[in-house]
Order: structure tokens, then C-alpha cells, then sequence
């Protein structure tokens, strides 16, 4: 569940955020002028996000792999130096 703060709010209540994000599972988003500016979320949040984008990045080599006329990394390496 995500919940909402103002930047003021944020910086006055950053110690009792924390502790939401962290031991309540929250994620926090922050906004700027009524306009969502960053969330705060949890270390496992973030380690599954950074799974999910290299299992993403893995599929996209993959696939580039089986395109005709792809080159391995040696050599564009012996190519391009």
C-alpha cells in the first residue's frame, strides 16, 4: 500500500516514515506541488525490483542473441576495439 506525504510532511516526519517503510511494509510516496516526486520503499522492495530488471535485461539478451547477423561480445570488441 502506498501512502502519500507533502515534502514538508517528509522531512518532519522522516524518523516515523522510516519506520513505516521499513517494519510496516508501506511504501511512502513523496510530492512535490501535488505531483509524486519519489517513493520511499523497503531493502526488499529494492532487491526484488533489481531482480525483476535482471531477469528483464536477461531476456532482452537473450533474444538479441537469436537475431540474425548479432556479433558476440569478442567480437565487437576485435571490431570496434
Amino acid at each position: 500500500m502506498s501512502n502519500q506525504v507533502t515534502t514538508a510532511d517528509a522531512r518532519r516526519e522522516f524518523g516515523d516514515i522510516v519506520n513505516r517503510v521499513a517494519f510496516g511494509n508501506e511504501r511512502v510516496t513523496v510530492t512535490r506541488h501535488g505531483k509524486e516526486v519519489v517513493t520511499i520503499i523497503s531493502v526488499e522492495d529494492a532487491a526484488l525490483l533489481s531482480e525483476l530488471e535482471d531477469r528483464y535485461d536477461l531476456e532482452i539478451a537473450r533474444k538479441a542473441l537469436r537475431e540474425k547477423g548479432s556479433i558476440s561480445l569478442d567480437e565487437m570488441i576485435e571490431r570496434h576495439g
